[in-house]
């Protein structure tokens, strides 16, 4: 069973419905007495930084991720604003990330010339950097192309805590790992074959 988390911002129906079309169990679940006894969680969103940690940061939901994450070591699965949320900060706001990875969000505003327009939008390719559950049989795809939609990209600080990079003006990475945690900028629930073998790998772990 994947536990998808709501704090309140996030497309949870669509990403409930692609599990429901590959015949995995999820749930989508906000009570936080429930997510402590989660056996795998996704942690999705869409919006800005600060008010998604501020929203993660009430009721004691930090703590109960923090608890899944680095102490009981559940897989998780951040996609989207959720993956940038696992980093250590980002441009578009002043709190806290969460820290799981070490990485920074970044402004693609501040860093790519004004031919490319922001925010990157639409399919793009993404290539290998490491081995990872995660991207299992990507290999069996002539090229493996997401669909993305964010004015902010994640960098990490480590080489080994990247599983995906990506080309929009600069490379940056586009899903990210260590250990049990894992992150991808992209949105699988709307990238049709592709989503659907990523999330079947995430099911699988």
């Amino acid at each position: 069973m994947i536990t998808i988390v709501d704090y309140g911002l996030g497309n949870l129906g669509s990403i409930k419905n692609m599990f429901k079309y590959l015949g995995i169990e999820s749930e989508i679940e906000s009570d936080v007495n429930k997510i402590k006894n989660a056996s795998k969680l996704l942690l999705p969103g869409v919006g800005a930084f600060d008010a998604a940690m501020e929203k993660i940061n009430q009721n004691g939901l930090k703590e109960i991720l923090d608890e899944k994450a680095l102490k009981e070591q559940i897989p998780i699965l951040g996609i989207c604003l959720g993956m940038q949320l696992l980093t250590n900060s980002s441009e578009e706001g002043s709190l806290s990330g969460l820290g799981w990875i070490s990485a920074k969000t970044l402004s693609f505003k501040n860093n790519i010339n004004k031919e490319y327009r922001v925010p990157h939008m639409g399919w793009n390719i993404v290539e290998k950097s490491n081995e990872s559950k995660l991207s299992e049989d990507f290999e069996d795809f002539d090229e493996v192309r997401f669909y993305f939609v964010h004015s902010y990209f994640v960098k990490v600080e480590e080489e080994k805590n990247s599983m995906l990079k990506t080309h929009y003006g600069l490379e940056f990475d586009s899903a990210i790992q260590k250990d049990n945690i894992y992150g991808a900028q992209f949105h699988p629930e709307k990238s049709h074959k592709f989503g659907m073998k990523l999330f079947e790998n995430f099911a699988r772990i």
